[in-house]
C-alpha cells in the first residue's frame, strides 16, 4: 500500500510539472490541430483516388488521422520525454541518486510518464480531436463501451511506448551520445505506428510484418479498436497482443537495467 501512494504521487506529479507549461501546451495544441488538417486533406485527395483503401472508408480514415493527432503527445509516438531526461541523468551521474532511492527505477519512470501522459491525453488530445470533428465527416461510435475498450488499448499503448523509450534512454550507459538512437527509435515510432499512413494500406507481407510489430501497439491498435475493427472475439485477442508486447518490452527492459546497474560508468561525472 505504501508504494502503491508513493508511485501514486509520482505520477501526479509528473501531470502537474506537465501542467506548469501552458505556453508550450497550447503551442502543442495548436501544431497538432495543423498538421491534422494537412493529413485530412491529403487523405481526402488519397481516399478520392482509392476509395476504401486499406479496408477504411474516407470517414473512417480521417478519424484514424485524429486520433494520432489525439494520441500523438500522449504516447509519444515521436519520442522525447524521458529519453532526453533519463539519458541526461545518466551522463551527468545524477541516476545514482535514482538507484538510492527506496523505489524500482523503472516503475518510478513510469509513474511520471503516466502522469504526462494523462496530462497530455487530456490537454492536448480533446481539442484537437474536437477541430476535427467539426470540420470533417469523422465516424466517431456512439457506443461507451467501445468507448471504455479504446481507453483501455491507450493505456496498453502508452505502457508499450514507454517500454520502448526507456530501453532507448538506457543506451546512454553504453553510449557517449543518444541522439542518434534516439532519431532512429523516433522515425521508426513515427513509421511503424501508422502516424504516417495506417499500416493496412502498406502492400503484401510487409504490410503483414509491420501490424506485428510493437510500434503497431501505439496507434493502429487503439484507432481500429474505436473505430470498431476489433469486434467480438477479435477485441480481447488486440488488448492482448497490446498486453503481450507491453510485458515482453517491460521483461527487456528491466534486463538492460540489471545488466547497466552491474556495470555503471558516469559518463561526464
Amino acid at each position: 500500500m505504501r508504494w502503491s501512494g508513493l508511485y501514486w504521487a509520482v505520477g501526479l506529479g509528473g501531470f502537474r510539472r506537465f501542467a506548469t507549461y501552458r505556453v508550450a501546451t497550447a503551442a502543442g495544441i495548436f501544431t497538432n490541430t495543423v498538421f491534422g488538417f494537412i493529413l485530412s486533406y491529403t487523405y481526402i485527395a488519397l481516399w478520392s483516388q482509392r476509395p476504401q483503401l486499406g479496408g477504411y472508408d474516407q470517414a473512417q480514415a480521417l478519424t484514424f488521422v485524429w486520433i494520432g493527432q489525439a494520441l500523438l503527445a500522449a504516447v509519444a509516438i515521436m519520442g522525447g520525454g524521458l529519453q532526453e531526461e533519463l539519458q541526461a541523468r545518466i551522463r551527468n551521474g545524477d541516476v545514482a541518486i535514482d538507484m538510492y532511492r527506496p523505489a524500482d527505477l523503472q516503475t518510478w519512470w513510469l509513474a511520471a510518464d503516466a502522469g504526462r501522459g494523462c496530462y497530455h491525453l487530456l490537454a492536448r488530445g480533446l481539442l484537437p480531436m474536437l477541430a476535427g470533428a467539426l470540420v470533417f465527416p469523422l465516424a466517431l461510435p456512439l457506443d461507451p463501451l467501445r468507448w471504455a475498450a479504446f481507453l483501455l488499448s491507450v493505456t496498453l499503448a502508452l505502457l508499450v511506448s514507454f517500454a520502448i523509450r526507456y530501453m532507448v534512454a538506457l543506451t546512454a550507459f553504453w553510449l557517449l551520445d543518444g541522439s542518434g538512437v534516439n532519431m532512429a527509435a523516433g522515425l521508426c515510432s513515427v513509421f511503424f505506428s501508422g502516424m504516417l499512413l495506417p499500416l493496412t494500406v502498406f502492400p503484401g507481407s510487409f504490410g503483414e510484418i509491420v501490424q506485428w510489430l510493437p510500434w503497431s501497439s501505439i496507434l493502429q491498435v487503439p484507432a481500429d479498436v474505436l473505430l470498431g475493427r476489433h469486434t467480438g472475439a477479435a477485441l480481447p485477442g488486440a488488448l492482448a497482443f497490446q498486453a503481450g508486447w507491453a510485458a515482453v518490452l517491460l521483461l527487456a527492459g528491466r534486463a538492460v537495467q540489471a545488466a547497466a546497474t552491474r556495470k555503471v560508468v558516469v559518463q561526464g561525472g
